[in-house]
C-alpha cells in the first residue's frame, strides 16, 4: 500500500512537470510571435510572468499581448500552485510512510522476548543473521548506517537505527528482554563499550563479541563477554586445517548451514525430548529409530560437553543433547518433538 501511494504521487508530480513545461513553451512561443520579441526576450518575459516577480517589460505590450499575458499569469498561478501542492504532499507523505514503517517495526520489536540482538550488520553480522534465520531464532539488528538499513530491512530482518554504544538504542532493541547479544562491530573499543553497557543492563544474558586484536580478548572477557571470537584467527586455523586434515574440514564445512533446508546439527533441551517418566537415558529416547538422527553430544547443567555419550547417559533437566542428521531427518525431529 505504501508503494502504491508513492507511485500515485510520482504520477502527479510527472503531470505537474509536464504542465509547467507546456506552460513555458506556450509562453515563449506566444511572446515570440505575438510581440515580435527575440527568443531570449521571449524566454525572459515568460519566466517573469509565470513567476510573477514583477520585473519590467522588455517593450510595451499591445492589447493582444496584454490579454495573452493575463491568460499566462492566471494559468501559471493554477499550474504552479498545483505543482507546489503535489510536491509538498509527496514530501510529507514520504515522511509519514517512513514514520509509520518505523513505528510498525518498533512495535514488532517491543513484542519480542528471549530474542537475540546483533550489533552491527557488516560481514560478521550478516553471517550471524543468516544462521539465526535458518534456525528460526528471533533477532534484532542495531545498525547506524541508514543506507544499509534501507537496503536490507525486511519483515525477516528488523533494524533499530542508531549507535549500539548508547543505552537508549539498546533499550529500543529490547535488551532487558533479550537472551543473547552479539557485538559484531568492526572496532574493538566499540565492542568493549557495548559489552560493558549490555552486561550492566542485563546481568543474565549471554554476550558474544567479535575482536580484531588478540590483546582485546581478555579485556572483553573482563567486561562481561561470555565468548570472544577472533575471526582472523579462526580463518587462519581453518586454512591450516585444510592442509593438515582436509577431508575432516570439508566434512565439517558440509555441516554448516546456508539455509533452513540445510541444517544438519541441532542442540535441543532434554525437556523437549521426553514427557514421560519412562525416558531416563539417551537409549530410552530412541531418536535413531524415530527420526534417523544420532546423538553425538551431551551438555550437562554445568555447561560441560560429553562427545559421543554412552547410551545409558542419564538425561537431567536443564541439560541438552546435540544431534546429527541429514536435513530431512532434522526436520522430522523438529516435527515429531514440536521444536521451533
Amino acid at each position: 500500500m505504501n508503494n502504491t501511494i508513492i507511485k500515485l504521487f510520482r504520477s502527479k508530480i510527472n503531470t505537474a512537470i509536464f504542465l509547467l513545461c507546456v506552460l513555458l513553451f506556450i509562453g515563449v512561443v506566444g511572446f515570440k510571435f505575438m510581440s515580435n520579441l527575440s527568443w531570449i526576450d521571449a524566454i525572459y518575459m515568460t519566466v517573469i510572468t509565470v513567476t510573477t516577480v514583477g520585473f519590467g517589460e522588455v517593450q510595451p505590450l499591445d492589447d493582444e499581448s496584454k490579454i495573452f499575458t493575463v491568460f499566462l499569469i492566471l494559468t501559471s498561478v493554477v499550474i504552479v500552485g498545483f505543482a507546489i501542492k503535489v510536491i509538498t504532499e509527496y514530501i510529507l507523505s514520504k515522511n509519514d510512510v517512513e514514520e509509520i514503517k518505523q513505528k510498525k517495526m518498533q512495535k514488532r520489536i517491543d513484542s519480542l522476548k528471549s530474542h537475540i540482538i546483533i550489533c552491527g550488520y557488516g560481514r560478521n553480522g550478516k553471517q550471524a543473521a543468516t544462521k539465526l534465520l535458518a534456525y528460526k531464532k528471533a533477532f534484532v539488528v542495531i545498525e547506524k548506517n541508514k543506507e544499509i538499513i534501507d537496503k536490507f530491512q525486511s519483515e525477516l530482518v528488523p533494524f533499530v537505527q542508531g549507535n549500539a554504544n548508547e543505552d537508549e538504542i539498546l533499550f529500543q532493541a529490547g535488551i532487558e528482554r533479550a537472551d543473547c547479544l552479539i557485538s559484531a562491530l568492526p572496532n574493538d573499543a566499540d565492542n568493549l563499550f557495548v559489552v560493558l553497557s549490555a552486561r550492566q543492563i542485563n546481568k543474565n544474558m549471554n554476550i558474544i563479541s567479535r575482536a580484531s586484536q588478540d590483546t582485546s580478548y581478555q579485556k572483553l572477557k573482563l567486561a562481561g563477554a561470555n565468548n570472544v571470537i577472533l575471526p582472523d584467527r579462526i580463518g587462519g586455523d581453518h586454512m591450516a586445517s585444510l592442509v593438515v586434515v582436509p577431508g575432516l574440514i570439508e566434512f565439517i564445512d558440509n555441516l554448516s548451514i546456508v539455509g533452513k533446508a540445510n541444517i544438519n546439527i541441532e542442540e535441543i533441551p532434554v525437556e523437549k525430548l521426553y514427557n514421560t517418566d519412562k525416558i531416563k537415558t539417551i537409549k530410552d529416547l530412541d531418536l535413531r529409530k524415530k527420526t534417523g538422527c544420532n546423538v553425538i553430544g551431551y551438555k550437562d547443567v554445568n555447561g560441560e560437553y560429553i562427545v559421543n555419550p554412552e547410551a545409558n547417559q542419564e538425561l537431567i533437566p536443564n541439560s541438552k543433547v546435540i544431534v546429527l542428521g541429514r536435513p530431512e531427518q532434522i526436520q522430522k525431529l523438529n516435527s515429531v518433538y514440536n521444536i521451533g
